[in-house]
């Protein structure tokens, strides 16, 4: 007896701190399969409790009644299918006549408690049909990206989304953004991982870093780079001038004609022949305001010509292959003229943990109000949690993995042959110290001196 309680209480403990230490390991063992039995079983009562159930119709009462039976009981939406993903369960429900989803969506705080979930977020899949996606843990407490993350050119995972959804960077579809966030937020981290799974591409990365930390380092997989507003200011003018030069490229092998099949007519690079097609540019901004906070009268006009070029290059680029990304804690009005037309051309926004409701307002109140709350409540000890949105006004909580300096430095060093040599930007080619060499002998400390 006393072995069986031993043996019984040793499996509860590993169950309990398999739970804790390996949450996803759990769920796909022992408590995705109980989870799906307590939804099965309490369905129907659960939506009944909810409100989510609808009467009987009239023909069933008057048949009830003729029969001398029991009246019916009310009717929830039916559960079309129910199935177990990595990181939670998926259920696809169909509404009953007089239904709404909006009345799914206003009650999926009070369906993630009755089923003892970590979140439910509800989804129109076509009329009358809905999808409730159900997390069965904290997916962003420990992020790791899937190994089998899916990627394509200028499109990369970046992140991971409160859903378990993988949240991927498609410049292809969202060719400018705007990352804004506090410091200590995890803004750089989510930057440093960008930049590692850009380098793997044959993809030109130009750097604008005026604190010279923070891209700096990562300098032998990048194109150009600019660690002064002025040298950002010319650096800026020759992509435009290069932005208008791949117009000339599209325009010269367009030559529309009677003849000219539909396929071989294009706007844009992606349209080119690969042999003649301009390898695509991304921009990185790391801090906007050391870009257009002016500290004296003198520099107003070296910040008009870098407004003026970010708003060329965010109205026109996208043709040209050449997208923003662009970083900073604040992009407001306060940073000067053109600050809100350029903000008009970021379609992808990613909003970190800020310090006021005002900071949230400028990534978000043009575009998806909604997700102003949510902003708001990250904790500072959350470092890393950011709402992602778009112009389409939806949104959701992300969180980036952990990307040190140093992997990311490793990254880009490996990649370091990808990088792709643009002529109109040889002058702004980062100058790199030599490779060290086993040979190599390190320099003696010197003692201080009193």
């Amino acid at each position: 007896m006393v072995t069986v309680l031993v043996l019984t209480g040793g499996g509860v403990a590993a169950v309990l701190i398999l739970r804790r230490v390996r949450p996803s390991l759990y769920w796909m063992i022992i408590g995705g399969m109980a989870a799906r039995i307590r939804v099965t079983w309490s369905y129907a009562s659960v939506m009944d409790a909810c409100g989510l159930s609808v009467p009987p119709s009239r023909a069933r009462i008057v048949v009830a009644r003729a029969l001398r039976r029991e009246l019916p009981a009310n009717r929830p939406p039916k559960l079309l299918r129910l199935r177990k993903t990595r990181t939670g369960l998926v259920a696809r429900i169909r509404l009953q006549l007089g239904q709404d989803a909006f009345d799914v969506m206003s009650a999926a705080d009070r369906l993630r408690h009755s089923w003892r979930l970590h979140q439910v977020s509800v989804r129109e899949v076509r009329s009358g049909v809905l999808e409730l996606s159900m997390t069965g843990y904290d997916v962003l407490g420990k992020v790791h990206l899937p190994t089998r993350a899916e990627r394509s050119t200028l499109r990369v995972p970046v992140a991971v989304r409160d859903d378990g959804v993988v949240h991927y960077r498609d410049f292809r579809k969202v060719p400018h953004s705007l990352t804004v966030g506090a410091t200590e937020s995890g803004k750089s981290v989510y930057q440093r991982g960008l930049v590692s799974e850009l380098a793997r591409q044959r993809v030109a990365l130009v750097g604008i870093d005026c604190k010279g930390v923070e891209l700096a380092p990562l300098a032998r997989r990048f194109t150009a780079m600019a660690d002064t507003p002025e040298v950002a200011a010319e650096l800026l003018d020759a992509l435009v001038e290069e932005m208008a030069e791949r117009f000339q490229v599209i325009r010269a092998a367009q030559r529309i004609s009677a003849d000219t099949p539909d396929a071989e007519i294009t706007s844009d690079i992606w349209g080119l022949p690969e042999k003649v097609r301009p390898v695509p540019i991304v921009v990185v901004i790391d801090e906007v305001a050391e870009l257009l906070m002016i500290p004296s009268a003198a520099e107003k006009k070296r910040r008009e010509r870098i407004i003026t070029a970010l708003i060329r290059l965010g109205q026109l680029a996208r043709a040209a292959g050449i997208y923003l990304e662009i970083c900073g804690q604040r992009f407001g009005s306060e940073l000067g003229d053109g600050t809100t037309m350029l903000r008009a051309q970021l379609t992808g926004r990613v909003c970190h943990r800020v310090n006021d409701e005002s900071s949230a307002k400028m990534a978000f109140g043009d575009i998806a109000p909604d997700a102003l709350t949510a902003v708001l409540a990250i904790a500072p000890d959350q470092p890393g949690i950011a709402v992602a949105a778009d112009s389409s006004g939806g949104w959701a909580r992300i969180r980036a993995p952990r990307t040190t300096l140093r992997q990311a430095v490793a990254a880009c060093a490996t990649y370091a042959d990808l990088t792709p040599d643009v002529p109109a930007l040889a002058a702004f080619r980062p100058a790199l110290p030599p490779a060290a060499t086993d040979t190599d002998t390190a320099t003696a400390p010197v003692p201080a001196t009193a």
